[in-house]
């Protein structure tokens, strides 16, 4: 991609722009993004449209996620049992590299002072599983012995002891049956992350970079322009004005948004490609004595097979604009908008010809999540809590209140064998010439956007790689590199970022 300015025309109706790239989405996703790329390319005009008034008031704000951060130590979905009896480890430990990347890169813009003082969106807290009953502690142990060998999560401890999980979580044990067989595993070094306090500061760094950002802006359709550059149509909410963006590269990042823009760009990627939404709730704790109890991200398992990961019931201290709070869920339920602040056609307004068969095999495969989805929309207070007290038994319903979490759009696609599939997880779309991409999926989502990111760029700015592979490597020492191979470096990589990023102290 050529360097150049922006360029703007009179028209009848509104001046028509021209950008080097255009991000569609005020979140995580698109700040970190344009972030990295006015790094590499200062003199590349970018723009950045945001239908809300500010960044980060989706699937970013802290409301509307759990503010993990994602290193597999504590969410059981990412070490699942196999056939041959085994506990695997690979996918954890993908996504445990995936946040000493995010950890690296945030570092680098501390030290830039792009980010302002760390405690402002990351916070040190142990991360915890917990289980009760003997099949279940089985297969903590079972998953303790395979994590304590690979060198990323070797610091783990385990056991089966309620006076040392009391030490640890004394909610979890306080009026619980002496009797009952519980396990729990921790990790002392794992995090609580403001994602939306980390979003706004990115973006208040592009826009005193020279990046447009235009909030109160909604990208309305994408299409190819004869030119060959992508066009949008952009409606300035507030005024009600319209006019025409064109860019040589897009990235829609618009959370459950992103599937109709990434639909009408008409690329072939999208063939086959459903979304499904899921909504969320979390229990909020009004009592400060109980909040001050507590000190830990919390974990269980899942009720039903195939849950979706915003749906495994976690326990969890959050730090919120300098708060600290207590929240226990998500109460998974369902809803037809796509984005929290959506519109309730949105999911009949995505189904094509060409989605439709997948979409019906992945209803037909799944009948018992969305039995379990129905019966969770239906859930009273009572019930609510009564599901709390499995993780903290002592719990009053009075000294909780009821908040409604974020939006997500889990993805349906064609595996291959053609047969439509429930895919968790988060997922980058590139077109075939990589001038446009988008993300979709959730969890572990924006744990791990700097690596996604940097996926991103290898497949959509191939040419460029080679010139900016120094500056990464700067930006992220182990770029390219595995730490779960590298002990001595995962050593060295955990030390300084904890350092810059004041987990230590």
């Amino acid at each position: 991609m050529a360097n150049s300015t922006r360029t703007s025309t009179s028209g009848s109706s509104a001046a028509a722009e021209k950008f080097d790239v255009v991000l569609i989405g005020g979140g995580i996703m698109s700040t970190t993004l344009g972030t990295l790329l006015q790094e590499l390319e200062p003199n590349w005009s970018i723009a950045l449209f945001e239908t809300l008034d500010q960044p980060g008031q989706e699937s970013s704000d802290p409301w509307n996620n759990a503010g993990t951060g994602h290193t597999a130590y504590c969410e059981l979905n990412y070490t699942p049992r196999g056939a041959d009896g085994t506990v695997g480890t690979a996918k954890a430990a993908g996504i445990a590299e995936q946040f000493h990347v995010s950890r690296q890169l945030w570092s680098h813009w501390v030290e830039k002072g792009t980010l302002g003082s760390p405690r402002t969106f990351i916070n040190a807290l142990p991360h915890m599983s917990f289980v009760w009953g003997d099949e279940n502690a089985q297969y903590l142990k079972d998953r303790y012995e395979a994590m304590k060998a690979e060198p990323l999560f070797s610091h783990i401890q385990h056991t089966e002891d309620q006076a040392e999980i009391e030490s640890w979580a004394p909610l979890l044990t306080g009026g619980r049956d002496a009797e009952q067989r519980v396990a729990a595993s921790k990790f002392d070094n794992g995090t609580d992350v403001d994602f939306g306090a980390l979003t706004r500061q990115m973006a208040d760094h592009l826009g005193d970079s020279g990046v447009e950002l235009r909030y109160g802006h909604e990208v309305q359709s994408l299409s190819r322009g004869s030119d060959g550059r992508w066009e949008m149509k952009v409606k300035n909410r507030s005024a009600g004005e319209k006019r025409t963006v064109s860019a040589r590269f897009v990235f829609v990042g618009a959370g459950g948004g992103a599937l109709h823009l990434l639909q009408s760009s008409g690329i072939e990627e999208m063939k086959g490609i459903g979304g499904f939404p899921v909504s969320g709730q979390f229990l909020r704790a009004t009592d400060s004595e109980v909040i001050e109890k507590h000190h830990a991200k919390v974990y269980g398992l899942a009720t039903v097979k195939n849950a979706p990961p915003m749906s495994v019931p976690h326990l969890d201290t959050r730090f919120v604009e300098g708060r600290r709070s207590l929240m226990f869920g998500p109460y998974a339920g369902f809803s037809t908008n796509f984005l929290k602040q959506g519109s309730y056609f949105d999911l009949p307004f995505s189904v094509r010809p060409h989605n439709l068969l997948p979409m019906m095999q992945v209803g037909l495969d799944n009948t018992g999540l969305v039995t379990y989805l129905m019966k969770e929309v239906t859930k009273s207070q009572k019930q609510k809590v009564d599901q709390l007290r499995d993780f903290y038994p002592d719990a009053e319903g009075e000294g909780w209140e009821l908040i409604t979490a974020g939006q997500r759009v889990q993805m349906m696609k064609k595996d291959a064998k053609g047969r439509g599939v429930l895919q968790f997880g988060t997922e980058l779309v590139t077109g075939g010439d990589g001038s446009i991409a988008g993300l979709l999926g959730a969890s572990p989502g924006a744990s791990t956007a700097p690596s996604i990111m940097f996926k991103l760029l290898e497949r959509c700015f191939p040419a460029q790689m080679e010139g900016w592979k120094p500056k990464l490597q700067q930006m992220v020492p182990s770029y390219g590199r595995l730490l779960n191979e590298e002990p001595k470096l995962l050593d060295e990589v955990a030390a300084a970022t904890s350092k810059t990023l004041q987990l230590d102290s």
